[in-house]
């Protein structure tokens, strides 16, 4: 077991001041969206930032650790931060945000901002401890993987402390913890936080040899259906291919971003990343970049972006410029389950939303937030609120797995 000495804790406001290496060596499995080159490419493209309504406050905590050999030791002894005989470690980290608005968190509380305005109470600033527009479940609490579970609890807890204490000096009127695990939500609750349950819609990997033995584990109905939307999407093209990040063309991340602008345009959405976002997020993280692209007569027609870890893979940005039948389904969510069985992955998400996820393969998973506000009064009435929704919420997500796409065993 491992021991902790002087746990400290500091205040960043830029990652680019965090040492990449030490932030990386948290636990961040399975998500990729708190991993350094994802953040800094946020703060580059200026994608967050005080401009962007997305103000970043990064919270470390720091101790020491007993040499433990190995790996560890030799992390240790290289780390910019030592100084004489003594090793301060990166033990544990938080990336929260100030925000004026609302918008990017996918996890919709307009309605309480307006009730909050209609009562003449403050709403905003409020701190978002979250992965910038980003709807996809991960660690909130970022914490190094040697610590004991004494020591997690103790830098968990410092942490925690941390974020109220930014939120008081920020005068930020609530917090909310977005996508976090269901352990993170429990600790969040002992330490007074309202648990809030969403839901979206992930695909298991159950050990498939192929994309066939898939679909056999579906109702005929929906074999059916889903061989048909592949030949129809297939026909009209020549091909798709994932393309690494570090292989992307300068023309195939023209084509990436011109996708992504075009989507949102079409369907009236916020463009959160700025234009420089994903050349930042080549340079930075082209390790974590999948891009699935969709040909005809050799010219990029669609494509959609993927991040992948060991864990999981995760579908963000769809986006073409000609429409074809199917084709959404096959770029965003075939292609992707294809290559998380090749690959073995055990988890994909296909990003928020879209009960049409259901009929292929998806099935409805409930997603974790908390949040705590800071007049009680508002903070009494989304109590009863969230009491209320949950119920709900959890009888809608039996009645969707009743409706799931696969067979009795």
């Amino acid at each position: 077991m491992l021991g902790l000495v002087d746990l400290t804790l500091t205040e960043r406001r830029s990652i680019e001041s965090v040492e990449r290496a030490s932030w990386n060596a948290l636990d961040h499995a399975p998500s990729p969206f708190l991993e350094w080159g994802f953040l800094r490419a946020l703060e580059v493209s200026e994608s967050v930032g005080a401009d962007a309504g997305w103000d970043p406050h990064y919270l470390l905590v720091q101790g020491e650790l007993p040499a433990a050999g190995g790996a560890l030791e030799a992390a240790q002894e290289n780390s910019p931060d030592r100084v004489g005989g003594r090793q301060p470690q990166l033990l544990g980290a938080v990336a929260a945000y100030v925000k004026d608005h609302s918008y990017g968190e996918y996890i919709f509380d307009f309605h309480w901002a307006r009730a909050s305005t209609n009562a003449r109470i403050p709403y905003y600033p409020k701190l978002v401890i979250a992965a910038p527009a980003t709807p996809a479940t991960g660690r909130r609490i970022l914490l190094h993987p040697a610590l004991d579970e004494a020591g997690r609890r103790a830098v968990t807890q410092r942490l925690i402390e941390g974020v109220r204490a930014l939120a008081d000096d920020r005068e930020c009127a609530s917090i909310h913890w977005l996508f976090m695990t269901q352990a993170e939500r429990e600790q969040l609750v002992e330490a007074g936080f309202a648990a809030r349950s969403s839901y979206q819609f992930h695909w298991h990997n159950r050990g498939y040899a192929d994309f066939d033995e898939f679909l056999g584990q579906l109702t005929s109905r929906k074999r059916k259906q889903i061989r048909k939307e592949r030949r129809r999407a297939q026909a009209p093209i020549d091909a798709t291919r994932f393309v690494p990040g570090a292989e992307l063309t300068a023309s195939q991340l023209a084509a990436l971003d011109r996708f992504y602008r075009r989507t949102t345009n079409l369907y009236g959405g916020r463009q959160y990343l700025r234009p420089n976002f994903f050349h930042a997020l080549l340079e930075l993280a082209p390790e974590r970049v999948q891009f699935l692209e969709a040909t005809c007569e050799r010219e990029p027609i669609a494509g959609a972006l993927f991040f992948e870890t060991e864990q999981g893979l995760y579908g963000r940005y769809w986006g073409c410029d000609r429409e074809l039948e199917f084709l959404h389904f096959e770029a965003a969510y075939y292609a992707g389950i294809e290559r998380c069985i090749a690959r073995g992955t055990p988890l994909f998400e296909a990003g928020a939303q879209g009960e049409h996820k259901l009929l292929r393969g998806f099935l409805p998973v409930i997603c974790h937030s908390a949040h705590w506000l800071r007049h009680p009064g508002l903070d009494h009435g989304v109590r009863e609120f969230l009491r209320e929704e949950t119920q709900a919420i959890t009888h809608h997500v039996r009645e969707l797995q009743s409706y799931g796409p696969y067979r009795e065993p």
